[in-house]
C-alpha cells in the first residue's frame, strides 16, 4: 500500500481511510483499491451545477466511505436533490443549501465544508479548531447542498441558450431580472424558500402587493404551500429527522437571521451570538418583507429549535467565485461551531 500511494504521490494515510476492508499487509492480486490523488475534490474555481454536485458526491463517498449519501427526493425536473451524512452521534446538525438558483455559491461552499470535515475525520485532525473526531462521535452532520438544482443549471449556463428549458424560463421572466444571472425561483418559477407553512399567506400577501404575482424568476410564492417538489422534499426530509439546529445558507449580507415573528425558542438567542461571533456576521431579526414562508421561519415554529438563516458573502447574486475563500474564511468557523454546540446540547 506504501508503494502504490508512492506511486501516485498519494497520502499513505488518505489510502488506508479509502480502502477500510483492505490489509495493508495482504494486499492479493488482483483486488482492487481506491487511490486519492493529491488534490481535493471540491473546486473553489467552478460554478457549481447538478452534474458537478453528482461528480463531487461520487468522488467523495470513494474516498470517505464512511460518508453516507443518500436522496431527498428530485427537483421538478427530475435532478436528484442529494444528501450526505456524516458522524455516528444521536444528537443532529442540518444544513441546507442554495434554495435560491443564483445563491449557488452556498452549494459550493457547503460541499467544501464537508470535504475538509471528513478529511480531518479520516486523518485524526481537527476542524477550525474542534477536533473532529469527537464531533463525529456525538453528532449527525446532514448536508443537502443544492436544494435548486434546476435553477442553478439554468443560472450558470448549464442551461444552454436556446433549448426548451431556457426559453420556457425566459418567458416567465416578469417582472424582469438579469436573465438568467438574476434567476432565484425553481425552473418553474416558484421561489422555494417562500414554500412553507409559516406565514406563508402573509408572505402571498406581501409578494403580491409587490407585483409577484404569477410564476417568475423570483418571489413567486406558488399556489399553496409545499407545492414545489423541491421544498416539499425540504420539509420531508425534515419531519423524518430529529434535528437539534438548522442553518439556512444563502446570499448575500453577512448576517446571521434567528428568529420568526414571536417564537423564540429556548437558547436561540445565545447560540446566535456565538455563530455570530464565529463568523463575524451580526446577529440580526429577519426583514418584515422577507420574514414569513422560509424554511427557518417553519422549523422554528414546528420544532420550537434554534433555526438560522446565514447570509454570506456581499454584493449582489450572484457572487463571483473571487468572494469564495472569504466565504468559506467566515462561514466554516461558524458550522464547526453550531456542530459542536449540537455536540454539547
Amino acid at each position: 500500500m506504501y508503494k502504490l500511494a508512492r506511486r501516485f504521490s498519494a497520502d499513505l494515510a488518505a489510502v488506508m481511510a479509502a480502502n477500510p476492508g483492505a490489509d495493508p499487509l495482504n494486499l492479493r492480486i488482483g483486488s482492487k483499491l481506491v487511490v486519492p490523488l493529491p488534490f481535493d475534490v471540491v473546486p473553489e474555481d467552478i460554478a457549481l451545477t447538478s452534474e458537478l454536485l453528482a461528480l463531487c458526491i461520487e468522488g467523495l463517498a470513494a474516498r470517505y466511505p464512511f460518508m453516507e449519501t443518500s436522496s431527498a427526493g428530485r427537483s421538478v425536473k427530475g435532478r436528484g436533490l442529494y444528501v450526505v451524512s456524516i458522524g455516528k452521534g444521536q444528537k443532529s446538525l442540518f444544513l441546507n443549501a442554495a434554495h435560491h438558483a443564483n445563491e449557488w455559491i452556498t452549494g459550493l461552499f457547503a460541499l467544501r465544508f464537508v470535504e475538509n470535515y471528513l478529511k480531518a475525520v479520516a486523518s485524526g485532525g481537527d476542524i477550525e479548531g474542534y477536533d473532529a473526531a469527537s464531533l463525529y462521535s456525538a453528532v449527525r452532520f446532514v448536508c443537502l447542498p443544492l436544494v435548486n438544482p434546476d435553477g442553478a443549471d439554468l443560472v450558470t449556463g448549464f442551461i444552454a441558450p436556446g433549448s426548451a428549458r431556457y426559453e420556457d424560463a425566459l418567458a416567465m421572466n416578469f417582472p424582469p431580472v438579469a436573465f438568467p444571472s438574476g434567476w432565484k425561483a425553481n425552473i418553474e418559477g416558484t421561489d422555494l424558500n417562500l414554500q412553507y407553512p409559516a406565514g406563508w399567506e402573509k408572505a402571498r400577501e406581501i409578494k403580491f402587493a409587490q407585483g409577484y404575482t404569477r410564476p417568475g424568476p423570483r418571489d413567486y410564492v406558488g399556489p399553496a404551500p409545499l407545492t414545489a417538489p423541491e421544498s416539499r422534499a425540504v420539509y420531508e426530509l425534515t419531519k423524518a429527522n430529529d434535528f437539534q439546529m438548522t442553518l439556512s445558507y444563502h446570499t448575500a449580507g453577512e448576517v446571521v437571521y434567528w428568529k420568526y415573528d414571536g417564537f423564540e425558542p429556548p437558547l436561540s438567542r445565545e447560540t446566535g451570538e456565538k455563530l455570530s461571533a464565529a463568523s463575524g456576521y451580526p446577529l440580526e431579526t429577519t426583514p418584515y418583507e422577507s420574514g414569513y414562508a422560509g424554511y427557518k421561519d417553519w422549523f422554528i415554529q414546528a420544532y420550537d429549535r434554534p433555526g438560522y438563516t446565514v447570509e454570506a458573502g456581499s454584493g449582489t447574486s450572484p457572487l463571483p467565485l473571487t468572494q469564495f475563500r472569504r466565504i468559506y474564511a467566515a462561514n466554516a468557523p461558524l458550522v464547526a461551531a453550531a456542530l459542536d454546540i449540537v455536540s454539547r446540547a
